[in-house]
């Protein structure tokens, strides 16, 4: 019996009429109703013809969560008063309950993108309505994206609707052809906001980490909450981990602890979901914000963080992060105190932190792992994405580093079309990397290994299962805990999949033989894509160490095959390099520290930190990792300039790991010279011969440079020197083999190539700028060009420039005279001497004819004899 009461009371009741008629006029619409008015329940049934006498249609809700889409089916039936399964039902991962009756099925949007790459048309499907469409989520802009073509190009009678739990439907409204926004009015009751900040400062988060005197604040803010106020408490804590840690506080605690997650059992989740008579602590993480309604909550607890994507591109770790939670976010986690009556939110921070909060929770397209939308654009014929219909673009970036994961596990072309394994990938829902291993592993373990190995690494086991992945597997085989349970599952419908097609179609290439050395081309690299080794697939029944590959070899193939990059080669003391380049740590308490070669799984890198940590791994052999890693394998010469001289080396590389290297005794004489001008880029010229002529004549060079300009070089800066090496070093460098090759190099004699010779400028040298100016008394005196100021400097003694009245020039430019005296020491400097003479000499000579009785100080220098000789010497 369809319970008309409770539709009746759903306040979304009232913007119905507005959304049909807006489908029916536009074919789209955008759906805008807080949580808890019905928009998940009530508007599928309208729209499907179930309630409200409408014309009979199938209806698709695509929901971001399974434990959603499921609470969703189970309200839906029970507002029909039926059980699930007929008119209504779901399909998430490895899970169908519905019939030849359901009208209206609640999928996840992955469940959605995996029938749209199989029938993009839809057939038999109305409406599809995409809940939740605010949270951004990447499959669902995806799918978003796919139906919009769908729409435009094969059925342009399927409706569309966007629902969202905010306001901010104007993107979606345009996305969708500027479709009409219906907007539905929520019953909210006000809401006393309680600001509850630590009392001590706490650290911020960083990677997946959180301060445990966070949550430790947080389990007494829900404490105080129990004391102060009455109903059930809704607490929002960012992940499975700090919800445990939380309730493992609040043990002691007046009141039922419930946790709602992914990983929660069905019957935990339908016991917070349902009314209860006694007093509840509930502890969810962000699906409670809007997918989920919870009935009996009068507070809501927020810790005010969040968990979001991030991946290092360059790295190839991903991770999910521990973030802030948006302003939005904390409005929509706030409205579920006030859902039924007058509520309380305690919100963990300071008033004055909530204005420098994000205002919306980044879309994952922005920030997340793009490989598997990438080879879903791939299958859908839009390699690029550059033709979909997007909210925000894919960042280039990220889509770079994407195809590269699809072409080095053989899912698309070098045009970046798919091939027929790509395709058979994109059907697995799988991300890629994960999708290539089920496929080899299957080819060398069978398809039942291969899916348990793959199973626990699509869904991270809890830490308590530990670091080591094939210790990891033998628990979960023998658990019974709900991890365990939902393994199994997955296992489950990963082996039928893996078990779909011939075998034989889906290796990538040939066996390895049977020494275990790779397969290798003419060239002497590994071969593209060799298959793995090939071990015994166990039995049913069996344990997972009872074929010939045992845990570890087994468990480390599938990491591999997964994780190329990732493959590891210890460098001691638990400290590893991966093949992308990046060091990774294990624990201090790890079982995998003595390995000598780890394949790892999981991993992330704290921020500021160079290492990445280690949080899943398998043990693995060099030949394996050479095996899964082929695409990295490298062999060539390596020749460059380090600690200060030229290496020269034949070398094998995977990745960044180096194999083996033996030195070079007639390296390539091209990258030889590359070397030596990498060596004199870093250390400078200064490795070349430079004699006290060659630092006089670059000195000249660079003054005419700045005098006169061209045709007279720039040799002032090294770079810029070196970037002509062909005009003023050949064939010295060429012939150059060390460091000692650079220093027998003449400096002097190399820049004299630089004269302009061509144009006949070059004579003209040592009139523009001589190396040595005559003076009065007859000494040739050295002209200092390199002086900091740029203008010329003649140092000479006073006496010598008796008679003289005009400062000497160079290139036109007058010299700066440093006058010294008899003894060699500055006295005077000037630019105009027949100035310094009518006025500064005067004081010079009083200060100086004391101290220097033996040398001449006449009255009027301007008619004096220049003289580098005392006045006995003079008189003689």
């Amino acid at each position: 019996m369809i319970r008309t009461a409770d539709l009746d009371a759903l306040p979304v009741r009232e913007a119905v009429p507005a959304l049909v008629s807006a489908l029916d006029a536009h074919g789209a619409a955008v759906l805008c109703a807080p949580p808890g008015t019905g928009k998940t329940t009530l508007v599928p049934l309208v729209l499907a013809g179930l309630v409200g006498g409408g014309p009979r249609r199938r209806v698709v809700v695509a929901e971001p969560r399974r434990i959603a889409a499921r609470a969703a089916a189970r309200r839906m039936a029970w507002l029909l008063g039926e059980q699930v399964g007929g008119s209504v039902g779901f399909t998430v991962r490895g899970e169908r309950v519905a019939g030849p009756s359901t009208v209206v099925e609640v999928v996840t949007t992955g469940v959605l993108l995996q029938r749209l790459q199989r029938d993009q048309e839809l057939s038999g499907t109305d409406l599809v309505m995409l809940d939740e469409c605010h949270e951004r989520h990447l499959d669902a802009d995806t799918v978003a994206a796919f139906l919009l073509d769908v729409r435009e190009t094969l059925r342009p009678e399927l409706r569309l609707l966007a629902a969202s739990a905010t306001t901010d439907a104007a993107g979606w409204a345009r996305l969708l052809g500027d479709a009409p926004v219906v907007e539905a009015a929520g019953v909210s009751h006000p809401v006393e906001t309680v600001w509850a900040p630590p009392a001590r400062p706490v650290r911020p988060p960083h990677g997946m980490r959180v301060d445990p005197a966070q949550l430790t604040h947080v389990a007494s803010v829900v404490r105080r909450a129990l004391a102060e106020r009455s109903g059930d408490i809704l607490c929002f804590l960012p992940g499975v981990g700090e919800i445990a840690r939380v309730a493992g506080q609040l043990g002691a605690a007046d009141a039922e602890v419930l946790q709602i997650h992914g990983r929660a059992p069905a019957s935990v989740q339908d016991a917070a979901l349902s009314p209860a008579a006694h007093r509840r602590v509930i502890l969810s993480t962000a699906v409670a914000e809007s997918s989920l309604t919870v009935p009996g909550v009068r507070i809501v607890v927020d810790s005010g963080l969040a968990r979001e994507p991030r991946v290092d591109h360059a790295r190839g770790l991903g991770a999910l992060a521990t973030v802030r939670a948006s302003r939005a976010a904390g409005r929509q986690r706030a409205g579920r105190a006030g859902r039924e009556a007058p509520g309380t939110v305690y919100r963990c921070w300071a008033e004055a932190e909530d204005g420098r909060l994000p205002a919306y929770p980044s879309p994952e397209i922005r920030i997340a792992d793009l490989a598997q939308f990438a080879l879903q654009a791939a299958c859908w014929g839009d390699p690029d994405a550059s033709g979909l219909a997007l909210l925000d673009p894919p960042p280039g970036g990220a889509m770079a580093a994407a195809r590269e994961v699809l072409l080095a596990v053989g899912a698309v072309s070098p045009a970046g079309r798919p091939t027929p394994r790509g395709l058979r990938m994109a059907r697995l829902g799988l991300h890629p990397r994960l999708a290539r291993a089920l496929l080899d592993g299957s080819a060398a373990l069978g398809p039942r290994r291969a899916a348990e190995l793959v199973a626990l690494l699509s869904e991270e086991p809890p830490r308590e299962y530990g670091d080591d992945l094939a210790a990891a597997w033998r628990r979960a085989l023998a658990g019974g805990d709900p991890y365990a349970s939902r393994w199994r599952a997955e296992a489950r419908r990963l082996e039928r999949a893996a078990a779909e097609g011939s075998p034989a179609g889906n290796s990538p290439t040939p066996p390895l033989p049977e020494t275990g050395t790779p397969p290798r081309t003419p060239s002497g690299g590994i071969s593209r894509n060799p298959a793995p080794p090939a071990f015994e697939e166990r039995g049913p029944g069996r344990s997972p160490g009872s074929g010939a590959a045992p845990d570890d070899a087994a468990a480390g193939l599938v990491a591999a095959l997964a994780f190329p990059e990732r493959v590891a080669r210890a460098k001691g003391q638990g400290s590893f390099l991966m093949a992308g380049g990046t060091a990774a740590e294990l624990g201090d308490g790890s079982p995998l520290r003595s390995a000598p070669w780890l394949a790892v799984a999981v991993a992330d890198r704290p921020p500021h930190s160079a290492s990445a940590r280690v949080r899943l791994g398998a043990l693995l052999d060099e030949e394996t990792a050479r095996a899964a890693a082929d695409h990295l394998f490298r062999a060539g010469e390596e020749v460059h300039w380090e600690d200060g001289d030229l290496v020269a080396r034949s070398v094998e590389r995977l990745g960044a790991i180096e194999l083996a290297a033996r030195p070079l005794r007639n390296p390539d004489r091209a990258l030889v010279r590359a070397a030596l001008l990498d060596g004199l880029r870093t250390e400078g010229l200064g490795l070349l011969r430079w004699t006290a002529d060659a630092e006089a004549l670059r000195a000249r060079l660079g003054f005419l440079h700045r005098t006169l300009g061209a045709p007279w070089p720039g040799v002032e800066d090294d770079l810029a020197l070196l970037e002509r090496a062909d005009d003023w070093l050949e064939p010295e460098l060429s012939r150059a083999r060390r460091r000692a090759d650079l220093a027998r190099i003449d400096a002097g004699q190399a820049l004299n190539r630089l004269l302009p010779w061509a144009t006949g400028e070059a004579a003209r040298l040592d009139e523009l700028a001589p190396e040595r100016i005559e003076v009065p008394s007859g000494s040739r005196i050295r002209v200092d060009y390199a002086a900091e100021h740029g203008q010329p400097v003649l140092a000479v003694k006073l006496q010598e420039l008796f008679g003289l009245a005009e400062t000497p020039r160079v290139a036109g430019v007058p010299v700066l005279v440093h006058l010294l005296s008899p003894a060699g020491r500055p006295a005077a400097v000037t630019a105009d001497l027949a100035s310094f003479w009518q006025g500064g000499y005067r004081a010079v000579r009083a200060e100086l004819r004391g101290r220097y009785p033996k040398h001449p100080w006449p009255e009027d220098p301007a008619t004096a004899e220049p003289t580098r000789h005392t006045n006995s010497r003079l008189r003689r």
